[in-house]
């Protein structure tokens, strides 16, 4: 399958058209770091880009992944950075049907438009940074549940990245993003109980060896760091042995990108699987790599008490490690039933009840804030006001 790329003239509503597919050379460089000619395709968005040489969007969008230093540069100048809300759940309220088990990756398919446009939308309602529609779309799903090749797997997974690039070269050419305001892009990569679409991601309640969940995770992770993330967002984790070999692969395969990791919880204490929070914080903070560390995807009523108690574990590690940025992005506190694939429950949050609880994420050391499942644009807009606000 010949990789497709928005030639966009005004917006994500442009024809598609084949670009050049990168070798394998670059995709070996582009994770390594090792010097490559200029013109190569390292570290630069991939495929057409209008207006990419001029020296302003040049300057907004950089030529590389973000390094642990670039990123903490951006947090100290921005002080706490917006994420975007529910992909899934904006395309269901845009007509698009997602009942699959790839969820979004169906849209991102059939629907890529709509996919860039709900990007875009979060960046104008106030995001810092759009994370791709990846999360369900590992190659080996894409594989088993479209009959894929696995270039045809690869290639789809860059669509996603570069659906993102487009949506962000939109809202900076529209007028309405601040002066000098960084947009990132972060690759999403689900955990593995999203390959098996049972509702494990929130039980962690899986076993594969570190060597099998590093051949499920390195072609995703290969293909978006090729098509030019900024970083990786490895989100909903509930596994320990999981976020351990996923460390370690970034760590020995690509030292050069950087990442978050979110965890799903069974309480404010303990990973979905029942490791202590404080084990998984212990890990993740002796690596560089991981810029940030949170949670996600669990219920608004949990995030406080989550954050203090990571909070507290950091103090009680040595510098650096114990100024590792926190985050979170919460669901709207509904309930996943993963045999109907439909949301369920009363106290859904709103975006007056998200910007209400800001203060309180903050005070409890979160510096990247925003929503996932069955939050919107308009819930961004609340978080992004109330941050403003202070």
């Amino acid at each position: 399958m010949e990789r497709l790329t928005c030639e966009k003239t005004e917006s994500c509503n442009a024809h598609h058209r084949p670009v050049r597919k990168q070798s394998t050379s670059e995709r070996r460089n582009n994770r390594t770091g090792e010097t490559v000619p200029s013109g190569s395709g390292l570290g630069e968005e991939v495929g057409p880009r209008k207006g990419f040489n001029s020296p302003s969007l040049r300057q907004i969008f950089g030529t590389s992944m973000l390094t642990p230093t670039t990123f903490r540069e951006l947090l100290q100048q921005r002080g706490t950075l917006v994420l975007d809300g529910a992909l899934a759940t904006e395309l269901e309220h845009r007509g698009i049907d997602i009942n699959h088990a790839l969820w979004s990756g169906k849209a991102l398919r059939d629907d890529a438009k709509t996919i860039c446009e709900v990007h875009k939308d979060y960046y104008l309602s106030g995001a810092d940074i759009a994370i791709t529609a990846s999360y369900q779309t590992s190659t080996q799903g894409l594989k088993d549940h479209f009959n894929l090749d696995e270039q045809a797997a690869v290639d789809l997974v860059k669509q996603s990245v570069i659906l993102a690039q487009d949506a962000r070269r939109d809202a900076y050419a529209s007028g309405k993003i601040q002066d000098g305001k960084k947009l990132l892009v972060a690759g999403s990569v689900g955990p593995y109980g999203a390959y098996l679409a049972d509702g494990s991601e929130y039980r962690g309640d899986y076993q594969r060896t570190a060597e099998e969940f590093q051949a499920f995770h390195r072609p995703r992770v290969t293909a978006l760091v090729d098509a030019g993330v900024d970083l990786l967002a490895i989100e909903t984790m509930p596994s320990m042995p999981e976020i351990q070999a996923l460390t370690t692969m970034l760590q020995a395969e690509f030292p050069n990108t950087v990442a978050w990791i979110s965890c799903t919880l069974r309480d404010a204490e303990h990973l979905s699987d029942g490791t202590p929070m404080a084990d998984v914080l212990k890990l993740v903070a002796r690596s560089e790599q991981i810029v940030a560390f949170g949670i996600n995807c669990i219920p608004t009523r949990l995030c406080t008490a989550a954050l203090l108690n990571l909070q507290a574990h950091l103090e009680d590690l040595a510098p650096p490690a114990n100024e590792l940025p926190l985050l979170c992005y919460p669901n709207s506190g509904e309930i996943w039933n993963a045999e109907t694939k439909t949301w369920s429950g009363a106290g859904a949050a709103n975006g007056s009840e998200l910007a209400t609880r800001v203060a309180y994420w903050q005070n409890a050391g979160a510096r990247l804030i925003g929503g996932c499942c069955r939050t919107g644009p308009a819930d961004i807009t609340a978080i992004a006001a109330a941050l403003q606000q202070g």
